[in-house]
């Protein structure tokens, strides 16, 4: 994506090229240093790098592995002597001292190929928040356009389980749109990420938040609350998620 001059101009990129000097590959550090003295995000620091013919160095980050060799071969050991015993929670727990998470081990048992050896964990069946009666007013609601304010008076309910009951209804298709909210502090941004159009779930994270001058965690935030999917984020995947939350905790 090309960046506007508004987003770099010409002494923007000369202090860039100050601060990362002439050293090639551009350093992980310096080009951090960059991002922190010019306010923008390192991602975009090192793609505006890459536009100016420069090599940038990799700025992922090398995962190391949970498990070294022995713990692996313990783990085999532990979860074939337990097959069907354990759940990945109750594994962890018992496992080297609760050394690992029970994400950790869920990874490794996968890696493996034992997972048929894992005990399955009992689904826990979330109280319903919200009536047939109270559901069937909300779509009628929703779908004449009330906002969510309005909603959520009628209803009796907080804001927030408004919107993730409207994200859930959204999923199932009994909406068609999340209700707008009255008084959002971010109609601003949005309406900057509304003008990228269709294009916005083909670009990044880091390229959304140069073309609308945000910061990288600030667009995350506001795809989750709109639902948005993007090239390297799952906006609507954490939606659903914090709904779920939500919901449970209501």
């Amino acid at each position: 994506m090309t960046e506007t001059t508004k987003n770099w101009s010409d002494e923007s990129v000369a202090t860039l090229l100050a601060t990362v000097g002439t050293n090639t590959p551009v350093s992980v550090e310096l080009v951090n240093k960059a991002a922190e003295v010019l306010g923008k995000s390192a991602r975009s620091v090192a793609s505006k790098l890459r536009t100016l013919e420069m090599t940038v160095a990799s700025m992922a980050v090398v995962k190391v592995p949970a498990f070294n060799e022995v713990e692996g071969a313990a783990l085999r050991d532990f979860v074939q002597a337990n097959a069907g015993s354990y759940t990945y929670k109750e594994i962890a727990e018992n496992f080297l001292g609760g050394k690992f998470t029970a994400k950790q081990v869920q990874g490794k048992v996968l890696a493996l190929e034992l997972t048929s050896n894992v005990k399955a964990t009992e689904k826990v069946v979330a109280a319903r928040t919200y009536s047939e009666a109270e559901e069937a007013k909300f779509i009628k609601l929703a779908s004449s356009g009330a906002f969510i304010e309005d909603i959520a008076t009628a209803l009796g309910k907080e804001i927030n389980s408004i919107r993730g009951k409207a994200l859930s209804l959204m999923r199932n298709g009994a909406i068609s749109a999340i209700p707008v909210q009255k008084n959002s502090h971010a109609k601003a941004d949005a309406d900057k990420v509304d003008a990228l159009g269709d294009s916005i779930t083909t670009m990044t994270v880091a390229e959304i938040a140069a073309a609308t001058e945000k910061t990288e965690r600030g667009i995350r935030t506001l795809l989750t609350r709109r639902g948005i999917n993007v090239a390297d984020y799952k906006g609507a995947d954490k939606a659903a998620k914090n709904a779920e939350k939500t919901a449970k905790a209501a």
